[in-house]
């Protein structure tokens, strides 16, 4: 099962696999298109396909499998979470360029499996790979039958598939990373609910106001958001000052005090999750930020959840880290 992966970084990482399952494993995959599924059709202006989900149809044993070479191939520490998705192409349809951008709470990783018997350059339906929106194609991965393409989802991961000319088939498996899972944005959802900056300590006041007058709109949002969570996690209004001028980068926070620098470093991700999105390099930093640091106990529901305690993933994701092949 996915043997020989070809690892890439550019223009985004990602690994391919000519002959990606044993003839068994493509039988029970090919069956997910015999039978009546309940297809969603997306007729957008650049996503046009139908889609199903068939989690439930992947053996069991299967799923266990996939997940565990998914995690040996990436180096990525992927949860006990898998959604499988059938995606059907017809004739005319097509799927512009996009990026998958991993939002918070949801997955990091997929791998695509074409199942496309016969196909032929005049099919089309080739996924194709950009540096950027407005770039030229830098890869492309003909859907052939068998074919595997794994990859992680950043703000820059722009593919697209061209027009198919026949029936196109695949199958789309999902991966959740450990410290972005449904649970933590359920955690986040709830930490920021009836967000009010007014909450805030007077003491906040005059350094915000000069923050706004002279750094962008986005900067000190999320600056006033870790400022929230430090407030909402009970403490002093000192702690939430530093907070803020630290997301602001006005000034770093000073690790003497184990806590507040503790407190400072996960407010600021869980700011930038709930205003941007997951980010696999800024997230492996934080790690070896914390790393070794007592948990404190007001910290421990979200830091459990932001930055869970290493097992079995002690490793470094290979497709950031690997040079192309």
């Amino acid at each position: 099962m996915l043997l020989q992966p070809d690892h890439h970084i550019h223009p985004f990482p990602f690994f391919a696999v000519d002959a990606a399952f044993a003839e068994e494993q493509c039988t029970v995959l090919d069956s997910l298109f015999s039978q009546d599924n309940a297809w969603q059709h997306r007729d957008g202006a650049f996503y046009r396909c139908s889609l199903s989900d068939v989690t439930a149809r992947i053996p069991a044993t299967f799923q266990r499998e996939i997940l565990a070479r998914m995690r040996d191939i990436t180096g990525l520490p992927l949860v006990e979470r898998l959604l499988v998705t059938a995606q059907r192409m017809l004739p005319g349809q097509v799927i512009g360029i996009h990026s998958d951008r991993p939002l918070l709470g949801y997955e990091l990783a997929r791998l695509v499996v074409q199942l496309n018997k016969d196909w032929q350059a005049e099919h089309g339906g080739v996924l194709e790979l950009f540096a950027s929106p407005e770039g030229e194609v830098m890869f492309s991965v003909n859907p052939e039958y068998n074919k595997a393409f794994g990859f992680l989802l950043h703000a820059e991961s722009y593919h697209g598939v061209t027009e198919v000319t026949a029936p196109r088939q695949t199958v789309v498996f999902n991966f959740w990373h450990e410290a972005n899972t449904p649970e933590l944005d359920a955690h986040i959802q709830a930490l920021f609910a009836k967000l009010h900056f007014s909450e805030l300590p007077a003491a906040l006041d005059p350094i915000a106001s000069d923050a706004e007058a002279t750094l962008p709109e986005e900067v000190t949002f999320r600056a006033g958001t870790a400022a929230i969570a430090l407030h909402r996690w009970g403490y002093d209004a000192a702690t939430v000052v530093t907070g803020y001028q630290h997301s602001t980068g006005i000034v770093r926070c000073d690790s003497s005090n184990a806590e507040t620098y503790a407190a400072v470093l996960l407010a600021d991700w869980v700011a930038y999750l709930y205003r941007d999105s997951f980010d696999l390099v800024r997230w492996e930093i934080l790690r070896g930020e914390l790393e070794g640091m007592e948990r404190f106990p007001r910290l421990m529901p979200t830091w459990q959840l932001c930055v869970p305690e290493r097992g079995q993933f002690d490793v470094q994701s290979r497709l950031i880290h690997n040079t192309d092949s």
